[in-house]
């Protein structure tokens, strides 16, 4: 192992996606693990394979077609865990199994209600499992922040003869300050002697989650576990882009250490992230937030007009953040204009079909919008590609509605070439929207969420809407994302979205339990 290389975790799609209002179905998953594979992430976690058929299908799917990541999967130290783990894994080049078990008193007291050497049993157990499927095994102490040494230094010895070769220390409720943690590493990575790698897991409840990481970096910690966006249950993980972007600009303090992330794919993952999630990361989120580069400041401005290191500590595109590019496009342009400004963007791995299809779309925004950004076009082949093998497919939508009148939608779908069309009053305009898709499609959806926001500025900016909607009791949610000028029809494409997702799910989970039959 070199090292200087800072082996870099991403669970985006395991701890991230338990973030409340941030679950994905299978194909979203597929899609952030492709990005994640094009940012260089070496380890992606997709997902806890036994949590869920839906959760298998997603980890099995990705390891299908990510090649240059090695793919892993969150188990228990349980035996159907890691069993479901290991074959969600297997058709991956490269892949982990991670197994954890709690090692606090209090967890082991309370939540295990197991005493130490049991514990210690059953870690030694699952890693020797575990290891009948993989060679790479990652072992967690979960609580390791209010876990204590000598046990943790017992357990360790445990595992790796076992056969662990990454050992994690997650803070796992964010309880450590920086100088803590970074002293509970540097013991525990001497005392380990390169037997193994030393991994931390921080959490951000008390806002040091990345900085308890570069912590932990600086004293011998060869693996961190971060979230694009820092996304992540409560208050969130470390953020991936924060603690990449850290280590490479601040080499006097990191030196010779490094990580092998594509950091100008840093904007364009965050942006593919919160476009599918649906959550946003704050205005001032450092590294990718909208206000990251801004300069209000009179002072400000003039020191970076005069050098732009004055005010700057990194360059824009070094994180993939560019200013639009001199090729405006608008109503004239053509498929060729299209085309280059989309590679510009970054999307170089975008079929013909979807090429067409996005550019024909493009065309009827340029249409109705005076000037094209670029964050519009990133949104159309984003949304494109979000929305395919539909179901469903809006052809019209027509509303009706006044202070004291009744809301009324019409709406008109197609599927398999077939347009139905149907109308409903509602409490609401958007109430008869729903309940009208509700009646074309007969499945009947209850709305948990709905967000809706301004891709770029004016009033002729496209609307961005994300719903979340549950059709089954006791099961997950499905996202659908809906673009367009007009609110109230980007509205009818991302709950036509949902049905679309939540179909999709249930005929995959079915052909697949046919298949096992």
């Amino acid at each position: 192992m070199d090292k200087n290389k800072i082996i870099v975790f991403d669970t985006t799609l395991r701890d991230g996606e338990q973030s409340p209002g941030c679950s994905m179905n299978t194909e979203e998953k597929i899609k952030v693990a492709l990005q994640l594979e094009k940012l260089g992430v070496d380890v992606i976690e997709a997902g806890f394979a036994a949590a869920s058929p839906g959760d298998f299908d997603a980890v099995s799917r990705i390891a299908e077609q990510v090649k240059n990541s090695s793919i892993c999967s969150l188990s228990r130290a349980v035996e159907n865990d890691i069993k479901q783990s290991g074959l969600a894994v297997s058709k991956a080049p490269l892949h982990r199994i991670h197994t954890f078990i709690a090692t606090s008193p209090i967890h082991m007291k309370y939540k295990l209600k197991m005493e130490p050497d049991e514990v210690i049993r059953r870690a030694i157990h699952a890693v020797q499992y575990a290891k009948t499927f993989v060679d790479d095994v990652e072992f967690s102490f979960e609580d390791a922040g209010r876990s204590e040494i000598s046990f943790m230094k017992e357990m360790m010895d445990a595992v790796i003869d076992a056969g662990a070769s990454t050992i994690n220390l997650p803070d796992t409720v964010g309880y450590r300050l920086p100088h803590e943690l970074g002293a509970m590493v540097r013991e525990l990575t001497d005392y380990a002697n390169d037997r193994a790698i030393i991994s931390v897991h921080n959490h951000n409840d008390l806002g040091l989650a990345t900085a308890n990481t570069l912590a932990a970096v600086a004293n011998g910690a060869r693996q961190i576990e971060v979230t694009i966006n820092g996304l992540g249950e409560r208050a969130g993980n470390s953020a991936l882009e924060e603690a990449v972007m850290a280590i490479k600009t601040r080499k006097d303090a990191f030196g010779e250490l490094y990580t092998t992330i594509n950091t100008p794919e840093l904007y364009p993952t965050s942006r593919l992230v919160a476009t599918i999630t649906g959550v946003e990361p704050q205005q001032n989120k450092a590294i990718v937030g909208k206000n990251a580069f801004a300069h209000e400041s009179g002072i400000h401005q003039d020191g970076v007009l005069k050098h732009q290191e004055t005010y700057e500590i990194m360059r824009p595109e070094d994180v993939g953040v560019f200013k639009d590019s001199t090729l405006i496009l608008g109503k004239h342009s053509g498929r060729a204009a299209f085309k280059d400004k989309i590679a510009h963007l970054g999307f170089d791995k975008v079929s013909d079909a979807e090429l067409n299809s996005a550019f024909e779309r493009f065309k009827i925004l340029a249409d109705k919008k005076k000037e094209i950004t670029d964050d519009d076009v990133r949104m159309l082949i984003t949304d494109e590609a979000l929305n395919s093998g539909k179901t469903y497919e809006l052809v019209g939508l027509q509303i009706s509605d006044c202070s004291n009148g009744m809301p009324m939608a019409a709406v008109s779908i197609k599927k398999d070439n077939e347009v139905i069309q149907d109308a409903a009053i509602g409490d609401g305009t958007m109430d008869a929207i729903f309940k009208t898709i509700d009646r074309l499609t007969g499945i009947s959806g209850e709305l948990n969420d709905y967000k809706v926001i301004s891709v770029t500025e004016g009033k002729d900016a496209l609307a961005k809407v994300t719903t979340r909607v549950t059709f089954d009791e006791n099961a997950p949610s499905f996202v659908g994302h809906g673009l367009s000028i007009d609110t109230m029809l980007a509205t009818a494409k991302a709950y036509l979205g949902s049905v679309n997702s939540y179909l999709s799910q249930k005929e995959r989970l079915s052909k697949k339990t046919e298949h096992q039959v």
